[in-house]
């Protein structure tokens, strides 16, 4: 099976970049700001996402032309991308909404 450069097969074990954006403002009724994922090659994938490919969510902030930042990553294959989801709420994860989760400089 071939996969894309930036991505690879869900239980694959290769080892990369799990990552929390943060956009701007919100969006939808559920007033999403986040977004999760992973990537072997985050600073590819974060262009894809700028440029609105990828992933439909942001695909959709970008069409509203909402910036985002990465708020947090942690490494990990893409088992731990879904145990990362799977904890939930992604504002409890995220250092931007809770600065108290912020490393002191």
């Amino acid at each position: 099976m071939t996969c894309h450069p930036l991505n690879a097969p869900p239980n694959s074990g290769e080892m990369g970049i799990v990552y929390l954006l943060h956009y701007s403002r919100p969006i939808g009724s559920q007033k999403t700001r986040h977004y999760r994922g992973w990537a072997l090659n985050l600073e590819g994938r974060l262009k894809m996402h700028a440029r609105g490919r990828g992933a439909r969510l942001t695909a959709v902030f970008a069409s509203e032309g909402i910036d985002f930042v990465v708020a947090r990553t942690w490494q990990g294959d893409r088992n731990r991308e879904r145990q990362i989801k799977n904890q939930g709420s992604a504002v409890r994860q995220c250092p931007v909404c809770r600065p108290e989760m912020r490393i002191p400089k």
